[in-house]
């Protein structure tokens, strides 16, 4: 299994506005308390941006009077966050113990397959970025993804090109 974009390296990104700036920082100033909002406001710098840059976390870390550690350790640990820009679809097969014994592997190889991606990761038109993750909490639906918000169960690797020809519709 490949890595999450979350435990790859963050890019750094010197151009973000400083609208994008001011906007993080109202949300902190607005923070009833600042304790515990680390995942809060990465939520809202990622809803902002798309994924977090270096910079953003450390504007966070700051923001928040906390290491800098403690919020890349945070961003590192949740499968949610990305440090790298990711594609308007957001695909992720799950990797759990259930989904992978009926198959989710073969079935993030077909989409790898079908978005010409050699690992996970985002596709160079940016429509869609691949990842896998480690449960998605459905077993019941094993081999489950996701498209966005929108949940697939029961995935074989014969449903791929239907799910992947249902986004490319929608650019």
């Amino acid at each position: 299994m490949s890595k999450s974009a979350a435990q790859t390296a963050p890019i750094s990104v010197k151009d973000i506005s400083q609208d994008i700036y001011d906007q993080l920082q109202a949300y902190i100033d607005g923070l009833e308390t600042k304790e515990g909002a680390v995942i809060h406001c990465l939520h809202k710098a990622q809803e902002l941006i798309g994924y977090l840059p270096k910079e953003v976390m450390l504007f966070i870390s700051r923001g928040l009077n906390l290491p800098a550690a403690e919020v890349f350790g945070v961003v590192s640990f949740y499968s949610y966050f990305s440090t790298q820009p990711t594609g308007e679809h957001k695909i992720s097969v799950c990797m759990g113990t259930a989904c992978y014994v009926k198959g989710s592997e073969k079935v993030l190889e077909e989409f790898k397959k079908q978005l010409g991606l050699e690992s996970a990761g985002t596709t160079p038109d940016m429509q869609f970025t691949l990842k896998d993750v480690r449960c998605v909490g459905a077993c019941g639906l094993a081999p489950i993804l996701t498209v966005g918000d929108k949940v697939y169960g029961h995935v074989s690797v014969d449903d791929v090109a239907a799910i992947v020809a249902e986004y490319k519709k929608e650019a």
